[in-house]
Order: C-alpha cells, then sequence, then structure tokens
C-alpha cells in the first residue's frame, strides 16, 4: 500500500528535500512537487492525492488559504520553519506539523501516523459503505451511496431518490456531482444524476430504472455508454 503525495512548498530546495524523503519511503508515490497552490489544485483535479506536504507561508496563496479552497481535503502534514502556526494547523484537522529542517526519524513518524489514520478509514468505509449526509426537513441523513437511485433538480432543492425513499434537498446538482464517485454516478441531463448501477435498460431518448423513465441528453449518450463498458 502506497499513499498518493504532492510536495506544495515554495522554497526549490526544501521541495527537493521532501521529495527526496518522500521518495525514498516505501510506502508513499510522489505525484509531484509544486512551487505553488495553483499549480498543486491543477495536478488534484486530475489524481487521487492522499497525502499533502504543504509549507504555511507562501507568497500569493498561502496553505491555508490552499486548504480553505479545496473541496476534498486529503490528509495534511504541514512543514513549516515556525512553530506559532502550530495551533492554527490543527484547527486544519492536520495528521501532523513538522519544522525544518526536517530530521528523518521525524518524518517517518509523521507518515506512519498518515498511514495508521489512511488504514483506520478505510477499513470504516468498508465496514460501513460509501455514504453522504444530506440535510432534509432540519434532519441531517446518512445516506449509503449504493443506495442511491437517481438525484433529481427540484426547483431550488434537489431530490435524492434511494431505494427506499426520497428526500428534497437544499443544494445543488453541481455540489452532488462533485460529491459522488464518478465512477458509480453519471449526469445523463441536466436535471438528473442516475447511479450507473441501478440503470435496468437506455436507448437514445431515456434511461430507465425500474418503471422510471430518466430523459438522456443527446450528447450523454455516449458518456452513459462508456460508463456502462459497452461498445
Amino acid at each position: 500500500m502506497k499513499l498518493n503525495c504532492v510536495v506544495v512548498d515554495d522554497s526549490s530546495i526544501q521541495r527537493m528535500i521532501i521529495a527526496k524523503l518522500v521518495n525514498n519511503h516505501q510506502h508513499l508515490h510522489l505525484i509531484g512537487d509544486f512551487s505553488n497552490a495553483i499549480e498543486a489544485k491543477n495536478c488534484m483535479s486530475i489524481h487521487t492525492v492522499d497525502l499533502i506536504f504543504l509549507d504555511i507561508e507562501m507568497p500569493v496563496i498561502s496553505g491555508f488559504d490552499f486548504l480553505d479552497g479545496l473541496k476534498i481535503k486529503p490528509q495534511i502534514i504541514f512543514i513549516t520553519s515556525k512553530a506559532e502556526y502550530a495551533m492554527k494547523a490543527f484547527d486544519y484537522d492536520a495528521t501532523d506539523y513538522l519544522q525544518k529542517p526536517i530530521a528523518l526519524e521525524r518524518f517517518n513518524a509523521s507518515v506512519k501516523r498518515a498511514i495508521d489514520l489512511h488504514l483506520l478509514r478505510t477499513e470504516n468505509k468498508e465496514e460501513e459503505g460509501e455514504h453522504i449526509f444530506i440535510k432534509s426537513n432540519l434532519k441531517k441523513l446518512k445516506i449509503f451511496t449504493s443506495k442511491i437511485k437517481w438525484i433529481e433538480a427540484y426547483g431550488d432543492y434537489v431530490r435524492v431518490v434511494t431505494e427506499e425513499d426520497s428526500n428534497l434537498v437544499l443544494s445543488t446538482m453541481k455540489s452532488f456531482e462533485n460529491d459522488l464517485s464518478k465512477e458509480k454516478f453519471i449526469r445523463v441531463h441536466k436535471s438528473y444524476i442516475v447511479n450507473i448501477d441501478k440503470i435496468d435498460r437506455f436507448n437514445s431518448k431515456f434511461a430507465e430504472i425500474g418503471v422510471t423513465k430518466i430523459p438522456l441528453s443527446r450528447n450523454k449518450k455516449e458518456d452513459l455508454v462508456r460508463a456502462l463498458s459497452i461498445l
């Protein structure tokens, strides 16, 4: 098992040092190292990242500002030359906080903490199944994604239809599209996101889930065919 990592630090020397530590660790895989948050964010939009080694003091966008802009946050190990940021760092649920210069023993201890936490989260995820939380009728509901049949735009709301019931949520289709697995869910129409596993049949106009016909946008049929691996 290896954690996919990125290093974000405006110092080229520090990036080189941290990248070398990452590359020499048997349980880490370096996706890339970046001098600024914008480049790192672009990388993370393409690759799955489990762990970020993040400098705090960077020009234009600080490490904290970078995290504020992330919808999905991987584990964070902050790396800085100043101890004064430690309390704020843990407000961001940091896995650890390393001060420069970084000792190998301290680096390895941080990585072990990250690996242990990753394994714990993975085990819990496997036990419970993937899920999201939605707020409906002033209640916070836990919804297992495997039970979602489709999601439908409903005025200013979004209707989440599961095997058991349906709930109206004050949210956007884009928000659900970002939160749900792109391997399991596909937006087949501006007003519909469907669970691929629930589709019984489809044609050029509709995707059918049970007796419900869900409209299929003209330019979405190829995406659906590709998602279902039907060539």
